[in-house]
């Protein structure tokens, strides 16, 4: 039986990376969008939606396998509010429809430090979407927790700029405990979101797990 797998945020930095990982794998992929993506491998479908209206009115297509990197900065999304939207009620919603349709399995994008109680508004709301996410009932729930995230964005960052520039020195000295906060680069957290086995159960990844 063929496996499909459905990527929210599919645009964005680990998204795109993640669609050419699962597009090398034998399986059907959905790539959900807000904006046509072009120039697509075959074995790639895109759903161009609007967010609103769809997750109000309609339902996703059956998938084994949801991957969730949806995710903005308060800076872009304009609010908190807006900001909660994004990195939480859709995540959530998403994640619901796809339960629904049939997956039993997903993966979720969140950042370290990610905790419903932390004094960050940020890090608070990350911490809120793996909560509500643990609450449903997937058979397997693989939460990565990347610290800042190197690539090449579509639109500029100011803390990813400076960090393409200190990195690698500032990551020397993030060793023990603190290796989880070094710096990664969104093409490995991909390609371990692509790769890592589906237990049962919620499982956690961090800056180890995506050099491996």
């Amino acid at each position: 039986m063929t496996h499909t797998s459905l990527v929210i945020g599919s645009t964005g930095l680990i998204g795109k990376k993640l669609l050419i990982e699962l597009s090398a794998k034998e399986g059907n992929i959905i790539a959900v969008s807000r904006r046509p993506i072009k120039n697509l491998p075959s074995n790639i479908k895109n759903l161009e939606i609007d967010f609103d209206d769809f997750l109000e009115n309609e339902s996703l297509p059956f998938c084994d396998h949801i991957y969730i990197c949806l995710g903005t900065t308060i800076k872009k999304a304009g609010s908190q509010k807006e900001f909660r939207k994004i990195d939480l009620d859709y995540c959530v919603a998403f994640a619901k429809k796809a339960r629904e349709s049939g997956a039993t399995d997903i993966s979720l994008v969140t950042s370290i430090g990610a905790n419903s109680s932390a004094k960050s508004f940020y890090l608070k709301v990350k911490g809120k979407v793996e909560e509500e996410i643990k609450n449903i009932d997937f058979h397997s729930i693989n939460i990565y927790r990347p610290s800042l995230l190197l690539g090449h964005r579509e639109e500029s960052r100011f803390l990813e700029g400076v960090a393409k520039y200190i990195h690698y020195p500032l990551n020397l000295f993030l060793i023990g405990p603190l290796r989880k906060y070094r710096s990664v680069q969104a093409a490995d957290v991909a390609y371990c979101m692509a790769n890592a086995a589906t237990k049962k159960g919620v499982r956690y990844f961090y800056f180890d797990d995506f050099n491996n």
